[in-house]
């Protein structure tokens, strides 16, 4: 959904906008953007006033119960349906169950959703990129802004390129390639869970020019076989910069627990008080291994980089030697 931000709060329903509720909501509105695989829009059902009785799922039997636009005769019993499952939906669960990190197998499929749904956030993106929509509007335009996003769909859709333009035959590779590996173990969390090197006390050290581990030299293009994708690559020295100190110095300590077994400790992209245990397994041509602590940790789908910490660690590496 691509979130359009109203100046107040309303408090009634006389506005002509379809909406679940009318009372205590917040200040954005939630266009329900459906697109095909190459960015096509398919339809904008909405705006939905965004508040706590109106998140995605319910939004969603909204349309299906009240079939919005005649959706069950556009929707057929093959097409698969892409839509995003947030880490907060399965808090609870996770919770009650004692875990603090996904399932590899939950974790790969997990990549194998967010690959496709790209194509969603980049529509919602250009949504986005028309002035008038991505500024705070006034109570007074609620009214409109259905049309004025249908508009602009539209033009987008006439007159603006695919989003999925690659070739189709290496986009069949990088699929069977991900659909391999969502099916495979992470024998390095394994070993590490096993031989409880998770609870290992560490001396950490911090990584200079002198101490720096023999680690194999990665080109772009190496990482980005690894990653299956360039879209963490390019996060990475954003993700850098956000954690320089005073001297522009970043600090990565590691320890060594074995031979060609890095384990580092980095700090969380979104905690700023909690830092997790990286561990890479490498050869002296690649990277055989990885692991973090992090929620999507034990991914192997996509990855030396499951999470933002090995695609930092790789990156750096990368570009300092």
């Amino acid at each position: 959904m691509a979130l359009i931000s109203i100046s107040r709060k309303v408090h009634n329903s006389s506005s002509n906008v379809n909406v679940l509720a009318c009372t205590n909501i917040d200040h954005w509105l939630k266009p329900m953007v459906f697109v095909t695989t190459s960015g096509y829009i398919i339809s904008v059902i909405g705006p939905y006033f965004s508040d706590g009785k109106n998140n995605d799922a319910q939004i969603m039997k909204h349309i299906i119960q009240h079939d919005i636009e005649e959706f069950k005769e556009w929707v057929t019993e093959d097409d698969i349906m892409i839509v995003d499952r947030g880490f907060r939906d399965a808090l609870d669960l996770l919770q009650e169950m004692g875990e603090s990190q996904l399932p590899v197998e939950d974790s790969n499929v997990t990549r194998l959703v967010t690959k496709i749904r790209w194509v969603v956030e980049s529509v919602n993106g250009r949504i986005k990129s028309w002035k008038y929509l991505d500024r705070v509007l006034p109570n007074s335009q609620i009214p409109f802004v259905s049309d004025y996003v249908n508009i602009a769909c539209a033009i987008m859709n006439k007159y603006w390129p695919e989003l999925n333009t690659g070739d189709l035959e290496q986009d069949e590779q990088l699929a069977s390639k991900m659909l391999y590996l969502s099916k495979q173990k992470n024998l390095l969390h394994e070993k590490i869970i096993e031989e409880g090197l998770d609870k290992r006390s560490c001396k950490w050290q911090k990584i200079d020019a002198s101490s720096a581990p023999t680690f194999p030299r990665l080109s772009e293009e190496d990482i980005r076989n690894i990653t299956v994708g360039v879209y963490q690559l390019k996060l990475a020295p954003c993700y850098t910069r956000e954690h320089l100190d005073d001297d522009g110095n970043y600090e990565v300590f590691t320890c060594d627990h074995e031979e060609n077994l890095l384990c580092a400790k980095i700090q969380s992209r979104h905690i700023s008080s909690k830092r997790y245990r990286v561990w890479v397994k490498y050869d002296d041509i690649s990277v055989v291994g990885w692991y973090c602590q992090c929620k999507a940790g034990s991914r192997v789908v996509g990855n030396l980089l499951p999470c933002y910490s090995l695609n930092l660690v790789s990156w750096y590496w990368k570009v300092h030697g």
